[in-house]
């Protein structure tokens, strides 16, 4: 035994004191700040960095290795190139991977990031984004899972727990209400805090307890106008004191604005420091311990927290060296097979998918299919060698271009289909398109919309030189297939024109084949929405956008235009689908809504209570006559009147995939989250369920009437730690 830390038997908690209390004062100031490990303009890259968004110092001597951490949640990126030649897995969207429904894939993907970050040398991965969609056109959703606090805390927590299978730190993220990317700086997200508890706090709240992220980076709005990283009630009030958490809080690159005030309201790490005002972490806080204005246990405090989640997940004892040992080709394979869980059937009329195989001419239209699938711009852009790389957004000085990863839905078309004849045509020229439609046994037609970080989407329409293009191919060739590859949600104007649409999302390095498999049967799609699809913007809560030249939507740029205060308030929790229940509005497509090429009933649905318990059973069978995959959501709700707060939105309780073989029956349990069914009461910090009766709903999408059952609940208090 070399070091004190090795001796058998200690807790993480243990080992971090042991390592802390050897830790020199300038050792422990090391690792509270540094600046973005990828050089900006004549910066050096620092020394011992593999080149990615930071890095910290090892201490030898105390057999502690450097922290090297990486974007994002899709995959291991290399942003601006920083390590030329660099190859990476891309999965799809968090979009797709929530509408999967699926937390064993969650941890699956998860554990393939961990491991391809391990292998290159990095023990921190900035993933976990688990922010609600809010927001539908936020540039930034494709990082992030669903509107509704259930599933996405779910499936973030499977897959922080993936990733750290593997001796590296996850973080969840943007923490909280970080919903828009326009003005994202300088914007504050104004919520009462029951609201606030029920919906964003909520699913942080799910994915921390099953995730156990070793840290949580807060965003970087103001939330009821603090600051996110240097919020008191945020840091130390709800993550550190509710919910006790261990781990570090790291402020996102250039969102620290204080020392003093900043590491008293909880903040642990300055990130980015080269992108703030001043590198708050070094000598404006050295000043504050010496002057009596931050104690030094709050320092230790800090640093014990880092060591403590890196002991968590065997950082330490397995260090990460870049290896290079990473089997792409099994790896590519696992983000096909999320992709294909993703991939959501909007529209099938006719049953005119899947398409038969062995036709005499097929045409394949737009989005570059020739060459590759679209990726969301931003730190969590994965570029896989091969890449086509078009002209994008400035992005903190860092040019980010838009992306078209190697997975070539022609080329896979191509083999899928078994067709004689082939064709592509890009699309820009629309009498092209049109004349080679007119021959085309089929046309699978693919739209995009491209998103970024720091620029939400503006609208939620598609170019209009895509929309004209789609309405004049529809027009010639009825035989049209639409495959949208977006970022969130939009509109179509041509749905009634077109007999089949899929969403495919941005489905990364195995998309171009898993959107071959759906087109023609190999794979049964059984993707469903984590986010509604509104009819038009007159349908949201928050109908007006914020201008992008009116403000400040980068870190280290000069701010204009004054803080944004957007009243979350609207709608409250009522996020998404609750939102369209609450209002009684219909939207385009609902949330949970999937279509399948075989059909499910649902029968006999039982609610039983043990102790607080509350369990629904279902009777889930394939009536059809090929294999598939159902998705059951069970909805609760009260009749109007029932409730002391007036209307009580259908919220999802519980949920269950389930693969059934043509002809098979399958009863599925269900335990119901409690906290979904609770009220918060901010006098006395807890959660109360109301006395009375429910209505529990088993069913295919938010809309869906489904079948019911009603149970009578008792009064129940409750704080943290059920």
């Amino acid at each position: 035994m070399k070091y004190s830390w090795q001796r058998e038997g200690l807790t993480a908690d243990q080992q971090a004191e042991l390592v802390l209390n050897e830790m020199t004062q300038e050792e422990k100031f090391a690792w509270l700040s540094a600046p973005m490990a990828i050089p900006l303009g004549d910066e050096p890259l620092p020394e011992g960095a593999i080149g990615s968004a930071a890095y910290y110092p090892a201490i030898p001597r105390l057999g502690i290795p450097s922290i090297q951490q990486s974007d994002a949640s899709l995959g291991v990126t290399a942003l601006g190139n920083v390590r030329p030649g660099d190859n990476a897995t891309s999965l799809a969207s968090s979009l797709s991977l929530a509408a999967s429904f699926n937390p064993q894939l969650a941890e699956l993907t998860g554990k393939m990031v961990g491991s391809e970050a391990f292998a290159k040398g990095f023990n921190v991965q900035l993933a976990g984004g688990a922010n609600l969609v809010r927001e539908p056109r936020g540039g930034r959703n494709f990082e992030y899972l669903s509107e509704d606090p259930l599933l996405t805390g779910i499936m973030a927590g499977h897959s922080v727990r993936g990733i750290q299978s593997q001796h590296v730190v996850s973080t969840v993220k943007h923490f909280a209400v970080n919903a828009q990317e326009t003005g994202r700086v300088v914007v504050s997200s104004d919520i009462d805090e029951p609201a606030l508890r029920e919906s964003d706090l909520l699913a942080f709240e799910i994915a921390i307890a099953l995730g156990q992220p070793g840290s949580v980076m807060p965003g970087y709005n103001l939330l009821n106008g603090e600051w996110v990283s240097e919020n008191d009630f945020l840091l130390n009030k709800v993550l550190k004191g509710d919910w006790k958490y261990p781990g570090w809080v790291m402020s996102d690159w250039g969102a620290t604005h204080s020392a003093e005030k900043a590491a008293l309201a909880g903040l642990d790490v300055q990130s980015g420091s080269n992108l703030d005002e001043k590198v708050w972490f070094d000598a404006p806080l050295k000043q504050a311990v010496a002057e009596g204005k931050v104690p030094q246990s709050r320092i230790d405090d800090m640093v014990k927290r880092i060591l403590r989640s890196l002991f968590a997940v065997g950082a330490i004892a397995h260090p990460a060296t870049p290896k290079g040992d990473i089997d792409y080709t099994a790896h590519r394979l696992i983000a096909q097979r999320e992709a294909e869980q993703g991939i959501v059937l909007l529209k099938n009329d006719r049953a005119m998918l899947p398409l038969k195989r062995g036709a005499k001419k097929l045409l394949v239209v737009g989005a570059h299919a020739d060459r590759g699938v679209l990726a969301g711009g931003g730190s969590s852009a994965v570029t896989p060698v091969g890449s086509l790389r078009l002209p994008g957004i400035d992005f903190m000085g860092i040019e980010t271009q838009k992306v078209y990863q190697p997975s070539s839905p022609l080329w896979a078309i191509r083999a899928e289909s078994t067709a004689a004849e082939v064709v592509y045509a890009s699309g820009e020229d629309i009498d092209e398109a049109v004349a080679l439609a007119r021959d085309a046994e089929a046309v699978v037609l693919f739209v995009e919309e491209w998103r970024s970080e720091a620029l939400d989407a503006q609208g939620l329409a598609l170019s209009s030189e895509q929309n004209q293009l789609v309405a004049a191919i529809a027009a010639e060739n009825s035989q049209t297939v639409v495959v949208l590859e977006t970022g969130g949600p939009v509109t179509m104007p041509w749905l009634d024109s077109v007999p089949a649409v899929l969403e495919a999302w941005y489905p990364g390095s195995g998309g171009g084949e898993a959107i071959a498999g759906v087109l023609f049967g190999r794979v049964n799609p059984s993707g469903h929405l984590p986010v509604t699809f509104p009819a038009d913007e007159s349908q949201l809560p928050q109908p007006k956008q914020v201008d992008p030249e009116t403000t400040t939507s980068l870190p280290g740029s000069p701010v204009k235009g004054g803080i944004i205060h957007v009243d979350y308030n609207v709608e409250g929790s009522d996020v998404g689908y609750r939102w369209y229940s609450r209002t009684d509005q219909k939207p385009l497509f609902p949330f949970g809504f999937g279509l399948s090429y075989t059909s499910f009933d649902h029968e006999d649905l039982h609610v039983e209570q043990h102790g607080d318990e509350i369990t629904a059973r279902v009777t889930v069978t394939n009536t059809g006559n090929r294999a598939g995959a159902e998705v059951v959501q069970l909805y609760v709700q009260r009749e109007p009147g029932q409730s002391e707060e007036g209307h009580f939105a259908p919220r999802l309780a519980a949920f269950a995939r389930v693969e059934l073989a043509a002809g098979e029956s399958q009863q599925v349990t269900l335990i119901l989250e409690p906290r979904v069914i609770a009220s918060w009461n901010s006098v006395n910090a807890e959660w109360v369920i109301a006395k009375g009766d429910y209505q529990l709903r088993a069913a295919k999408h938010a809309e869906d009437q489904g079948i019911e059952a009603t149970t009578t609940l008792e009064e129940r208090r409750f704080g943290y730690g059920l």
